[in-house]
């Protein structure tokens, strides 16, 4: 009897030393290559921790979805949750709700607006200072063009921190006196290659003429190429420069329509991520704010980064 009741309890033990740690994911969407190349960072992140289990949910752009999904996740007694915030101003119901069930949160990529003030505890952010980000692609887009010119900006949503960052870095540039670019147009196109193209014709088709094209990620910089090779304006004559160095805009640089990018490290960013919210809901402790450099990709160093 007495080798029976230990057996149970090892067993019990040995049970319970193996539980699956759930952690729940609320992403932006996952209609967009570089949220993809994020959602397989963390995915890898919880391939390399023992014993979890990922719950994946896409807020498809919507701010009050993704504030849905995570009290779902509350209500299914979730030991983490990861947010990749749609809107970073809206976030302070999620880490609410998160506080007020014990439940450990990581924002990954997008900042809440919480990071300024400070984030509470249990509460953490994995990603890169955009503050370099803007700033890079256009003291490259400035060398290149020899601190002379015009530009145009294609912005992400209005609403996204990393978009109005972006777009700041690239003013605050162009206005040194080492760098004087005149901006003639800025306006968004949502991180959409397609609306990029299409604004950057209709600029074309008004008569807007410009030096270079500084856009706040890849995929708006590639249809802005699209949109000057179908003008016939030649790629030789305009700088176009784009963040993240996703594998198409890699691509579109060897092909030579893309002249800089800047690297943001969107899988490590999710691994760093997993791993965090491992460690919080393990109670072990973890930092608050992790960040993972960009770095600047010209046609000179793409090859390193094409992995």
């Amino acid at each position: 009897m007495k080798r029976v009741l230990i057996t149970t309890a090892l067993c019990l033990l040995a049970g319970s030393s193996l539980a699956e740690t759930k952690i729940a994911v609320s992403m932006t969407s996952f209609d967009n290559p570089f949220l993809t190349i994020l959602l397989n960072g963390i995915r890898s992140g919880a391939q390399k921790e023992s014993n979890v289990e990922l719950l994946t949910e896409d807020a498809q752009l919507d701010p009050a979805r993704q504030l849905s999904q995570v009290e779902n996740f509350i209500a299914n007694g979730v030991d983490a949750i990861i947010v990749n915030a749609v809107d970073g101003d809206a976030t302070a119901a999620i880490t609410q709700a998160a506080r007020n069930a014990k439940i450990p949160l990581v924002y990954v990529n997008h900042p809440p607006a919480e990071l300024d003030s400070g984030l509470p505890d249990s509460t953490a952010f994995v990603g890169s200072n955009e503050l370099d980000s803007g700033a890079m692609e256009a003291e490259a887009a400035c060398k290149i063009m020899g601190g002379k010119g015009k530009a145009v900006i294609l912005m992400g949503p209005l609403e996204n921190h990393a978009a109005l960052v972006r777009t700041k870095d690239v003013e605050d540039v162009f206005a040194r006196a080492d760098c004087n670019i005149e901006i003639v147009e800025k306006q968004t196109a949502n991180w959409n290659r397609t609306q990029a193209q299409d604004l950057v014709s209709s600029w074309l088709t008004a008569g807007v003429q410009f030096d270079a094209v500084i856009a706040n990620n890849d995929e708006m910089a590639i249809g802005a190429a699209q949109s000057l090779k179908a003008a016939g304006v030649a790629m030789e004559n305009v700088v176009i420069a784009g963040i993240d160095a996703t594998p198409d805009g890699l691509a579109a640089m060897k092909a030579g329509d893309i002249d800089i990018t800047v690297f943001q490290n969107a899988a490590k960013q999710g691994e760093i991520a997993v791993e965090t919210a491992v460690r919080m809901a393990s109670s072990k402790p973890a930092e608050k704010t992790l960040w993972v450099p960009f770095e600047l990709v010209t046609p000179a160093n793409m090859d390193g980064y094409a992995k």
